[in-house]
């Protein structure tokens, strides 16, 4: 299974917010460390805040945090927020053409097997799980300028 592009922002957004749960993360910050437009990220950041798993504050000083304590944030959880119902296959879609075999097809009972072991991994972890080792994300995530030396002109 393959997740969207919003579900990985999604991860990675609070992945960053975690890994440095002592300040506030802002959009700007989140955009540069992973080379993300910031306007994806605006409607990443609000529906997290909608879906509990982001505080965001406005104004001065504001920024993102989490709402909950990062061994409180399922990735499952957090996945089937933002990637919506599983439709691995049409025959999952109500919407679709009916198929042909349906009466006598397995293939749908197989994928929904699929899909809930897909999950059943993703709901063993937590967001604290997944930043474990905090430095080395911050490290990663925001690097130290590094301290240009100016030559003196001679």
């Amino acid at each position: 299974m393959r997740l969207k592009s919003y579900t990985d922002y999604c991860l990675r957004v609070l992945i960053f917010v975690a890994a440095r749960p002592d300040q506030r993360a802002t959009i700007a910050e989140i955009a540069r460390s992973y080379g993300i437009s910031e306007n994806h990220l605006v409607k990443v950041v609000h529906f997290l805040g909608k879906a509990g798993f982001l505080e965001n504050v406005r104004g001065r000083g504001g920024g993102l945090q989490l709402a909950l304590a990062a061994s409180k944030i399922n990735v499952g959880t957090v996945v089937r927020s933002a990637e919506g119902p599983a439709l691995p296959a049409a025959c999952f879609d109500s919407s679709a053409p009916k198929c042909s075999i349906a009466p006598a097809c397995r293939l749908r009972g197989v994928l929904r097997d699929a899909v809930e072991a897909f999950y059943a991994v993703l709901d063993r972890y937590t967001l604290a799980d997944l930043v474990a080792d905090r430095a080395q994300l911050r490290a990663i995530l925001l690097p130290v300028p590094r301290r240009v030396e100016r030559r003196r002109a001679r």
